[in-house]
């Protein structure tokens, strides 16, 4: 199997998964149908979607089927039917703004920075616990782009333009409340009484640390090109694990925000195994771990 997802895809390859997709989407909301948020399902399956055009932006795994196979496993196992609404946009937003970031052409997304802010203020009205997405942004800034203060200064605008307009229409309305949950790390931070599910998914999170270790231990072997995606990858990793870690709880669905950069990294550390017997058994390892995670959940 691991030959066979191996095979570079081609432009027909990201329709079909996500016409596969949108069939299980469909199948899982069909259970209880009476409960189905359309608005939250429909921004959801466009994040996703998206996400599958964002492989062959960054372009670490050589265009092969295997990272499109784990993203599709990963989203089929952390997607339960139905999301809030907040997390949905997260994921869409996050989709967008990876887009941008990651296009070839140097003129639109150095233009784009105004349109990146003013997405994540939207993202942060709706859903406070994404503001690690913007540290993203602005890290990435930093270390990719030649003109920091200019480039910085537009996405501060983006961001004002957005956030005035909703406290004009606050003000409006009467809504004076200010709400202490828009601050970040606002309350106390909680240890979960049970990590079941979650250490089911123990393979997994070995494979994703020996990847990153292994990364580092060859990082001076990889081309720049290479270590410059890698690490963007890893930083946006980094961004959605603090929203994880903080904001969870009980909530595994959040677990969707690293299926993207997860698939990245596993099927490249899949891809660079010495033995054949070792690629199999790992994508099967993958497999069958979420697999088990989902029928917990389910039950």
């Amino acid at each position: 199997m691991f030959r066979l997802l191996s095979k570079e895809s081609n432009i027909f390859s990201v329709p079909a998964y996500i016409g596969f997709l949108f069939l299980i989407i469909i199948s899982l909301n069909i259970l209880d149908i009476r409960d189905i948020d359309y608005f939250s399902t429909g921004i959801t399956f466009m994040g996703i979607s998206l996400g599958y055009f964002l492989f062959n932006k960054i372009a670490l795994n050589q265009f092969s089927h295997l990272p499109l196979f784990l993203y599709t496993i990963f989203v089929i196992c952390f997607y339960p039917g139905n999301l809030d609404l907040g997390l949905a946009f997260t994921f869409l937003s996050s989709s967008i703004i990876l887009l941008i970031l990651t296009s070839q052409n140097d003129q639109l997304r150095k233009s784009s920075f105004m349109l990146v802010g003013a997405i994540l203020a939207f993202n942060f009205l709706v859903f406070p616990a994404s503001w690690p997405l913007g540290v993203f942004v602005i890290f990435h800034i930093i270390g990719t782009s030649g003109r920091v203060g200019l480039n910085i200064f537009r996405l501060i605008f983006g961001i004002i333009l957005v956030v005035l307009s909703y406290f004009g229409v606050m003000y409006l309305i009467h809504y004076t409340t200010w709400d202490k949950h828009y601050l970040p790390f606002y309350g106390k931070f909680e240890m979960l009484n049970s990590y079941f599910p979650l250490y089911v998914l123990a393979p997994v999170a070995i494979m994703l640390i020996f990847s990153i270790t292994d990364h580092f231990k060859h990082y001076n072997e990889k081309s720049p090109i290479s270590r410059y995606k890698y690490t963007f990858v890893l930083v946006f990793s980094l961004a959605q694990l603090i929203t994880i870690i903080f904001y969870m709880g009980y909530h595994y669905e959040y677990l969707l925000l690293l299926a993207l950069p997860a698939s990245i990294i596993i099927s490249r550390m899949l891809r660079f195994l010495p033995k054949y017997w070792m690629q199999e058994l790992g994508l099967w390892i993958i497999v069958f771990t979420l697999v088990v995670f989902k029928i917990v959940n389910f039950v």
